[in-house]
């Protein structure tokens, strides 16, 4: 039996710990909130999210301590917010993922390091790139409770580690498939969140389809423009893993980030789009962490410059919308 520590307890969390004790791993999984680790212990479901999924506790082990969740794991998923990764592993002595393979589900990097949580995580505790990998869509938690049918990619530089994860998450909805390309899949990921928050703002301001099929076909342009500044070599963004991603976060219904991009553009302050989503948007974070990061690299990229102006110099969504239009083709 594969032991797996699940560290989140969010949408994506619940959904992969499903997959996972589904398919047969136990699960020893890390909770922030006692009330929530109780309210599973007496139900056998996650109070907060995706409430309809029920769990085997014979096989998921729910806990609020996060050194005895990880102490017999021989794989360690990530599933919590970016903004809290550092908080919460920093509490970890720096030998504590030492023979541990570590996957990170978060698709959002280290604020304030403007670091990908794969690189900060290789930093802190010393891991060599060969026990990281990192898990990227297409695939919202949501469809994924609902057992529709699903894909994900695994990325690692060690063909191994990621084959070996996508064994343990297939079954009869969820197709997974290994891939090479860690930073250029993490780094998609991040991005693909800009990209939906900034279309999720054209929605809200009234803008159509017509607009978001342009914005998206430019997004995959700045995407490509920034993967070659900061990490060249060759990939095809056209595969699910980069293009799928993009496209099911900026469309979907459940896409968070899209969420709340619609709700800046209809006139709701930052503030006042969080406390009412009670959920964390990845892409508010990974704007000023991506815009950090260009103004060494300089590269062209109008997209995430207009969502920086809106999200952080308090650009009306209007105005910054109405420049960012000329500027696409």
């Amino acid at each position: 039996m594969e032991k797996i520590a699940m560290l989140g307890g969010g949408s994506w969390a619940t959904a992969l710990t499903k997959i996972l004790s589904e398919n047969g791993a136990r699960v020893d999984w890390w909770l922030r909130a006692k009330d929530d680790v109780q309210h599973l212990l007496r139900t056998r479901h996650n109070p907060r999210y995706l409430s309809s999924v029920q769990f085997d506790l014979n096989q998921v082990y729910p806990s609020t301590d996060l050194e005895d969740a990880i102490e017999e794991a021989d794989w360690l998923v990530l599933a919590v917010p970016a903004a809290f990764v550092q908080p919460v592993l920093d509490k970890l002595s720096r030998d504590s993922f030492k023979h541990k393979r570590v996957v990170s589900a978060i698709k959002g990097m280290i604020p304030g390091k403007n670091q990908l949580v794969t690189d900060y995580v290789a930093e802190r505790f010393r891991l060599p790139r060969t026990q990281l990998g990192v898990i990227a869509g297409p695939c919202h938690a949501e469809e994924v409770a609902l057992e529709k049918q699903s894909y994900l990619t695994i990325g690692s530089p060690d063909a191994s580690l990621a084959l070996a994860f996508c064994e343990m998450l297939r079954n009869r909805f969820v197709s997974a498939h290994p891939a090479s390309d860690l930073d250029g899949i993490e780094y998609c990921a991040v991005m693909k969140n800009i990209i939906a928050l900034t279309g999720g703002i054209a929605h809200g301001l009234g803008y159509g389809d017509n607009f978001l099929a342009v914005l998206v076909s430019n997004a995959v342009q700045e995407i490509r423009r920034f993967l070659q500044a900061i990490n060249p070599q060759p990939r095809d963004l056209s595969a699910s893993a980069y293009l799928g991603d993009l496209l099911v976060t900026a469309y979907s219904q459940f896409s968070r980030n899209r969420t709340f991009g619609s709700m800046v553009g209809r006139g709701y302050s930052v503030k006042s789009a969080q406390l009412e989503m009670n959920m964390i948007a990845e892409g508010y974070y990974a704007v000023k962490s991506i815009h950090e990061l260009n103004k060494k690299l300089k590269v062209n990229m109008p997209i995430t410059e207009a969502a920086y102006n809106i999200l952080y110099e308090g650009n009306a969504p209007g105005a910054e919308l109405d420049v960012l239009k000329e500027k696409l083709r």
